[in-house]
Order: C-alpha cells, then sequence, then structure tokens
C-alpha cells in the first residue's frame, strides 16, 4: 500500500464513522481484508477502484446491509448497528447502486415518506418542484437519481454512504449531485461516497482511499491524490480481473 499524508483534515473533531482492521465480503469468505476508515462530520471520503475491487461490498458492510466478518466498525463512538434498518433509525442514509425510489409513487410521495420533509428536499432540489406530481417511474434517470439523493440528504443524517451516484447519468446530472453531496458536508454531514468518475468524485472530497483487489492500494488527502491523479489513474483504477461477484 502506498500511503500519503492528509492535509487540512481537522483531526481534532470526533469521528462519525470508524473501521478497523476491517474484512468485508460474502459467506465468511472476505473480499475486502484489513481495511481502515475515519470520517468525521464535514469530510467527504472518497472510495475509488477499478470493478471488482470490493467497493460496493464494503458499502454494504460499513451501512449493516452485510455482516462484517472481521475486525470493528463504530458509529459516533459506540458499536455500529448490525442491520441496515438500525444504522438508518440511528440517522445513517444508504444510497444504494439500485434504483431506490418508488416508482408507483409520485416524487412528492416518495419525499413523504422519507425521514426527511418535502420542503427540507425542495430547498436543496429546487428542480423537483415541477415534478412533484408524477410518478417516479415516469421520471429520467437523473431526476430518479436526484430524488434518491434528495430523500437521504433531507431526512438529516449524520452520516451518507452512497454508492455509484452518477451511474450512467449525463455529466450535468453528475455534477449536480456530487454538487448537492458537497454543500451537504459543508452543512456538517459526513460522507463515505463510492464513485465511477474518480476526478469528478476527488474535487468534491476531502479524502480518497483507492481499493485494489479487495486492499487500499492508496490513501491521502484530495490535493495528493489529485496531483498524482495519472499515475493512481495508471497503476490502480484500470480494469480489474478479480472476480467478486460484484461490478464495484
Amino acid at each position: 500500500m502506498t500511503a500519503l499524508h492528509p492535509d487540512a483534515l481537522d483531526v481534532s473533531a470526533s469521528p462519525v464513522l470508524e473501521a478497523d482492521s476491517l474484512d468485508a465480503g460474502y459467506g465468511g469468505q472476505p473480499i475486502v481484508r484489513d481495511f481502515s476508515l475515519t470520517v468525521r462530520a464535514g469530510e467527504v471520503t472518497a472510495l475509488l477502484g477499478p470493478n471488482g475491487a470490493g467497493k460496493t461490498t464494503l458499502l454494504r458492510t460499513l451501512a449493516g446491509a452485510l455482516p462484517k466478518i472481521a475486525g470493528t466498525i463504530n458509529y459516533q463512538g459506540a458499536p455500529a448497528p448490525t442491520a441496515l434498518h438500525r444504522m438508518a433509525r440511528r440517522g445513517v442514509a444508504y444510497v444504494a447502486e439500485e434504483k431506490s425510489v418508488f416508482m408507483d409513487l409520485t416524487a412528492l410521495e416518495n419525499l413523504r415518506i422519507s425521514r426527511g420533509t418535502p420542503e427540507r428536499a425542495l430547498a436543496i432540489f429546487p428542480e423537483l418542484t415541477d415534478h412533484l406530481h408524477r410518478k417516479a417511474g415516469l421520471l429520467s434517470g437523473g431526476q430518479q437519481q436526484i430524488l434518491t439523493l434528495a430523500r437521504a440528504v433531507s431526512s438529516r443524517p449524520a452520516l451518507l454512504l452512497a454508492d455509484e451516484l452518477s451511474l450512467g447519468l449525463a455529466p450535468q446530472i453528475v455534477h449536480r449531485l456530487l454538487t448537492a453531496v458537497r454543500r451537504a458536508a459543508d452543512d456538517g454531514l459526513a460522507v463515505v461516497l463510492v464513485e465511477q468518475h474518480a476526478r469528478r468524485a476527488l474535487e468534491i472530497s476531502d479524502y480518497a482511499i483507492v481499493l485494489q483487489r479487495g486492499a487500499v492500494a492508496l490513501r491521502g488527502s484530495r490535493g495528493e491524490v489529485i496531483d498524482r491523479f495519472d499515475e493512481v489513474e495508471r497503476s490502480y483504477l484500470a480494469i480489474s480481473d478479480t472476480d467478486d461477484g460484484e461490478n464495484s
């Protein structure tokens, strides 16, 4: 592993999320090994790596959707709940790679069944206003993803775990989503972001961890990783031949 030294990160604040010596995988077989992470309020940490590196497996484990194999996960200073719904009750918003809107409900109904309020969601994404009474299934893919993120951040979570927000979306939608994530972090949200657009993810992140074949290949502050981005892209972000049963 190549280690870089974080710059401009506030190490005095208490961590919102900590993982130490974490092994994550399926059926007791690790895909990600010996992973460590610290995320504080106001920080965005990007998880980068090629397909098959273990990013989605790791995020599912941090969210409580997948049981850890070894190591520890602490949330707000205590052992993290071991189920997704318990993490949600404790203020964790998990946006999975799969679409998570209710297609037969209107956009407004989707917002109303979240832990937030439509007013808060529309303050973050006013472009949803003209689509409130349309069924979510009739929205474009980008609009559905905006609705998904609006539901997540309008609940004012302490932690957002987001998996491939931009998958298959137009560049302007990607920019809109990532900008909203950065603004939410500036308001105090802690974020762990899995993102295929590595450079764009780095632009809104404070810290980055690059996974390769289930191990941490490199970690560092945004500036340090951007300064070495050509090397990072060439050495660590190429297509992986590791088959771990996931796309990311």
